[in-house]
């Protein structure tokens, strides 16, 4: 062992031999010399403190920046989507030294199913119609899985961590929320500015306001744990109602619809109806919608409340698409979506070609003021419709079956595990996921940092619960 003094002298030494390179490298032009001690600390980070890694990359997520456009021709979101990709490659470097992963976690059904999707994402790329952008996309999605389901599981098997990783993102998005709020507030509170209050940290309101609407029932659960401290109860109500705030002042109509689904779904879980009444119920809703649509579709034609500071008829607006301008958008997306299904119905265009294939497939009767052909103004505006133009019907498929075996797997838990912490939890997390899910009709974001790490690490979370903190002898019982 070395003295103290001699570490001391290391470190010294360190410091003034880089601060003499960094001098030398700012004076030749090479600015990027100033990174070196955030990437040593990161690498040190990655060997000795990955769970550490894996929390700070939570929590940079929600204050990173969107660059729409870089230098190697593609956005990024700094510093959190690099960290995530370091993370992809740790989660494979560990496969390979473990000589593969828990058997529990990657036989469990869930696993196998997001194992197969990215199979599909993978496949389709190679028969994508533009090949590059597939490419990219892909690996967006892999290291978002990768990093956030399969590594983020193993962390959960510390059900501390569960509770750490909520916080680690809770905590930034309430920064940007007082961020977003004073913008709002210097602006006199217009729906406009609610637009864009939380720029840069959020491309927009709808994605900012699904972020908030996925928290707000984990931290509400929170309250309710047993065996918490007061001040841990304390702050969980003052950070709902912080959340219930930003969540109203976003004026994000699928976010209230996602958050009213989701408070349904929670009667369904404290009355335990039974699961079969359930599914009779939401399929006798869909033949009746199927033999009505129709004059369900005069209605809606009917409604002409437009987006609004009011919130009743900002609410009531979600339901016109005949003259609110994003509403009809949106219908023009999805049919667009729907004829390039036709053309391409088993492969697709390929991940991420949407919104540069779409433009052809609009016609002109549903076009609308903010429309365009450039492919420059989003994507599909849907988790369901724009995998089906991408990744044909198995793409789409692919991703419901994912939401079904989720929501089967939970609600055993949430009606079987005997720790009552566990299942107050595993509430809390499907009720998030369960606004995302509803969200994702009028909304599109899995394709962003900023959802995709609590989509994926809410799912991590659920299967670890259910791995590594249920009772086997009741799971048995009740697949019996």
């Amino acid at each position: 062992m070395l003295p103290a003094l001699t570490y001391t002298r290391y470190l010294y030494g360190s410091i003034i031999l880089y601060s003499f390179v960094a001098a030398i490298g700012i004076i030749q032009g090479f600015d990027w010399i100033l990174l070196f001690p955030a990437m040593f600390f990161i690498l040190l980070l990655a060997f000795f403190r990955l769970e550490q890694l894996i929390l700070l990359t939570v929590f940079l997520t929600p204050l990173s920046l969107n660059l729409s456009e870089t230098s190697w021709g593609f956005g990024i979101s700094l510093p959190a989507e690099p960290l995530i990709f370091g993370l992809m490659l740790i989660t494979f470097i560990k496969i390979i030294y473990d000589g593969g992963l828990d058997k529990k976690l990657l036989y469990y059904p869930v696993s196998i199913l997001i194992l197969l999707h990215l199979f599909w994402f993978i496949f389709t790329t190679i028969s994508s119609s533009i090949f590059l952008v597939s490419v990219k996309y892909t690996l967006a999605r892999i290291w978002f899985i990768m990093a956030f389901y399969y590594l983020a599981a193993l962390m959960f098997r510390d059900m501390k961590n569960i509770y750490r990783f909520v916080w680690y993102y809770t905590i930034p998005l309430l920064i940007v929320v007082i961020y977003s709020t004073f913008r709002h507030a210097a602006a006199g509170f217009t729906e406009q500015a609610a637009h864009i209050s939380m720029t840069p940290f959020y491309n927009d309101h709808t994605a900012y306001a699904a972020a908030l609407a996925m928290f707000l029932p984990v931290i509400i659960s929170f309250i309710f744990l047993p065996a918490k401290k007061p001040w841990f109860r304390i702050l969980s109500v003052i950070t709902s109602s912080i959340l219930i705030a930003a969540i109203v002042l976003s004026y994000t109509r699928a976010s209230w619809v996602g958050l009213a689904a989701a408070f349904v779904c929670l009667f369904v879980f404290l009355l335990r109806i039974n699961t079969k009444i359930v599914l009779a119920g939401i399929i006798g809703f869909l033949i009746v919608l199927a033999f009505s649509w129709t004059q369900f579709m005069i209605r809606l034609e009917s409604n002409r409340k437009q987006s609004s500071t009011e919130y009743a008829a900002h609410l009531q607006s979600i339901s016109n698409i005949s003259t609110d301008a994003s509403n009809v958008e949106r219908i023009n997306r999805w049919s667009s979506a729907v004829r390039m299904f036709y053309e391409r119905p088993v492969l697709g265009w390929g991940p991420g070609t949407y919104q540069f294939q779409y433009a052809p497939f609009q016609r002109e009767d549903e076009k609308t003021v903010i429309s365009t052909n450039a492919g420059n103004r989003g994507n599909s505006h849907s988790e369901y419709i724009g995998p089906l133009a991408e990744q044909g019907v198995y793409g789409m498929l692919g991703f419901m079956l994912i939401i079904i075996f989720v929501v089967v797997r939970a609600s055993r838990i949430i009606r079987y595990n005997p720790d009552r912490s566990v299942r107050i939890l595993a509430t809390g997390l499907l009720l998030g996921l369960i606004t995302y899910w509803i969200h994702g009709l009028l909304n599109y974001f899995l394709d962003t940092d900023k959802a995709s790490v609590p989509f994926w690490g809410f799912i991590a979370a659920l299967t670890a619960l259910d791995i590594y903190h249920t009772n086997r002898k009741v799971n048995s019982s009740v697949a019996d």
